[in-house]
């Protein structure tokens, strides 16, 4: 292959090694990130059991309020009955207080209704910061755990980049945009090696999406320095160590045969 296609291979095996161990990294702390998320939402569970309990207290004590405020308006009518210079108004008075009264219990049954809500929600608050105690000291613990693995882990991957930084620096910039496009896309499978399922035969297959791919294919590759795309897949076509000429091209059969167009063109 040429000199493009070579350190595009480089560079998508660097990043392969850090991909790989940033997955393990990713893999060993799921279990605490997940952890994390739960915490997150019990607590943002907790917060909105917090905001309707004040706000369930806040509408009780204003029912409290409203009949402590008709207590004393009634008694201020009573008052002002006593004084009635006559029947009719007398009778107005006992009316007025006998409406407050029917309105000081209907309050007074909203209180109560409302009242046995704050009860029930000042427990499931309770409840709930019970739960997000235990479950961020469950947090705590398990990244105790795994704290010193994932330092390793973390390690290991600071460790590879500067190859990987390396393999980058060394593509031209529009190679080095379409790799990148293209491992974005297919999560770091950027390449796809070419192999050769019949030893015996110059046939040539994608071992990404297993296309059958044209003859000429391990020539392009090999004797020139282009990106060859699988048709199907579109990744970015490479030879693979593991196939080199003497086994991925019949020598014998393509010096007979070039030897034979020798001879036609010389007679």
């Amino acid at each position: 292959m040429g000199p493009t296609n070579v350190a595009l291979v480089k560079l998508y095996q660097a990043d392969q090694k850090v991909r790989a161990a940033q997955a393990r990294l990713d893999d060993a702390g799921r279990k605490v990130r997940l952890q994390e998320r739960r915490v997150a939402e019990l607590a943002e569970q907790r917060k909105q059991l917090a905001a309707k309990l004040k706000e369930q207290q806040s509408a009780s004590a204003q029912l409290e309020l409203d009949i402590k405020t008709r207590e004393a308006h009634i008694e201020r009518l009573r008052v002002q009955q006593q004084t009635a210079k006559n029947n009719k108004e007398y009778q107005a008075f006992l009316l007025e207080i006998n409406t407050e009264k029917l309105d000081k219990t209907k309050v007074e049954d909203q209180t109560l209704i409302l009242m046995e809500q704050v009860e029930k929600l000042a427990a499931q608050h309770k409840d709930a910061a019970a739960i997000v105690e235990s479950e961020t000291a469950k947090l705590e613990k398990m990244k105790a755990e795994v704290g010193d693995k994932l330092a390793v882990m973390q390690a290991e991957i600071d460790a590879l980049k500067p190859a990987r930084d390396a393999a980058a620096a060394a593509v031209a910039g529009k190679v080095l945009d379409a790799f990148r496009r293209l491992a974005d896309r297919f999560e770091g499978e950027a390449l796809s090696a070419i192999s050769k399922p019949d030893r015996r035969l110059e046939e040539y297959v994608c071992t990404v999406c297993n296309l059958d791919l044209v003859a000429d294919v391990y020539n392009k590759l090999h004797g020139r320095d282009e990106l060859v795309f699988c048709p199907s897949c579109h990744r970015i076509l490479y030879i693979p160590d593991d196939l080199p000429p003497e086994m991925a091209v019949n020598i014998k059969q393509r010096r007979a045969e070039k030897k034979e167009e020798q001879e036609a063109s010389s007679q």
